[in-house]
């Protein structure tokens, strides 16, 4: 077998820049149908197979961003006007939540959606939204715990932290890079640096919750919200981690948030619950596995990260990441994980948990797990096709 210089078999990269192209034109269809399906003043969030319709959400709810955001890469690869007529309009009506500063998923919503439309476009005025959503997440910052407070105070938690929280220091750190205060990258590196003292376990799993007195920074719990329990591996954390500090790399170059992603990729892989499909059951330490739902969000944000980690490191172990990487694309676009034509109301994937604690969006589509798919569709035709 002849290997190319990116270490993968031409037949190999035959094989997914095919199922790339397909997936890509796949996605194009199926979202001119969810188009459809969506009321104007709101996002759309999943599907409720029994009833038949499509699950919307405000504007303030924190995946705003990712319709938007993922029309943007469709009209990347596919130029279909009716898709970035669609993505433009999601935009405008998503814009006033540039000031929002209730909770901290700015980044989610803000450099998801207007950071690919900036991306494509250099359109200035996408720049300047971005730049003001992130001196909103700033308003978040807690000196004395030294990071963003996720949530307001709660009945169970005084100062929550949660290990999403990590993915919104993308914006923060770009913001900084591109014109912005310089102090937003300085409060992402407070914050990823207080978070890897906290919120790991030895084998470098992430706790869900880290619950801080907000003046002192004085740890009061580690909890979880959305995981089994409090000392589980809650699947779709661990993704929001591994991306989390493979980001910061990118954005710093500081060695110890490439070593910290390497060791959590090294928990997710060599983890024995970890089925050979690559796509995680919704937690690695659910007593029932496996006999419980997946997590098809959790495989595609991994997928997403491992592939940018392959872009920092070599040989075999970079070829690790690539490797499963493919595999979890490759079962996404399968039967088992893809919806059928004009099926799902128009999304793409299956079988994704949300909250499972909660009763809430079990086993169903959902918008992230099509966004980060497409974000490893376009990083795989990107870094390891050309």
């Amino acid at each position: 077998m002849v290997f190319s210089i990116t270490g993968i078999a031409q037949s190999t990269k035959k094989q997914m820049s095919k199922l790339i192209q397909d997936e890509f034109q796949f996605a194009d269809k199926q979202y001119r149908y969810l188009i459809k399906n969506i009321p104007q003043d709101k996002m759309p969030q999943s599907y409720n197979i029994s009833a038949g319709k499509v699950i919307s959400r405000e504007i303030t709810w924190w995946c705003s961003g990712f319709y938007p955001g993922s029309l943007w890469m469709i009209y990347e690869q596919i130029k279909d006007p009716e898709i970035r007529k669609e993505a433009e309009r999601t935009l405008a009506l998503i814009e006033p939540n540039k000031t929002f500063t209730r909770d901290h998923d700015l980044g989610f919503m803000m450099l998801s959606s207007f950071g690919n439309a900036y991306r494509i476009t250099k359109d200035p005025k996408y720049k300047d939204i971005i730049l003001t959503s992130a001196g909103s997440l700033s308003t978040r910052f807690c000196p004395g715990m030294q990071a963003i407070l996720s949530w307001g105070k709660m009945a169970d938690f005084k100062g929550p932290v949660i290990i999403d929280n990590m993915m919104n220091l993308e914006m923060l750190n770009w913001a900084s890079q591109n014109g912005g205060d310089k102090k937003y990258q300085e409060i992402a590196i407070a914050h990823a640096n207080t978070t890897m003292k906290n919120h790991f376990r030895a084998d470098y799993s992430s706790y869900h919750v880290i619950d801080y007195n907000i003046n002192t920074g004085e740890v009061l719990g580690k909890k979880t919200f959305q995981g089994y329990s409090d000392s589980s591996a809650w699947a779709r954390g661990q993704g929001w981690a591994l991306y989390g500090y493979t980001m910061m790399y990118r954005f710093t170059k500081d060695q110890k948030y490439l070593d910290q992603a390497r060791n959590i990729a090294g928990f997710i892989l060599n983890n024995p619950a970890l089925p050979e499909d690559k796509i995680p059951y919704w937690d690695f330490n659910d007593p029932k596995i496996p006999e419980v739902p997946r997590d098809a969000s959790a495989a595609a944000i991994m997928a997403s990260a491992f592939l940018e980690l392959g872009q920092y490191t070599k040989a075999k172990e970079k070829q690790r990441y690539i490797d499963t990487a493919r595999q979890i694309l490759i079962s996404l676009s399968g039967e088992k994980y893809q919806s059928e034509p004009g099926e799902n109301g128009g999304f793409l994937l299956k079988h994704s948990t949300g909250g499972l604690p909660l009763n809430s969006e079990i086993d169903v589509p959902l918008i992230y797990a099509d966004y980060y798919f497409l974000e490893a569709l376009k990083r795989y035709k990107d870094w390891y096709l050309l």
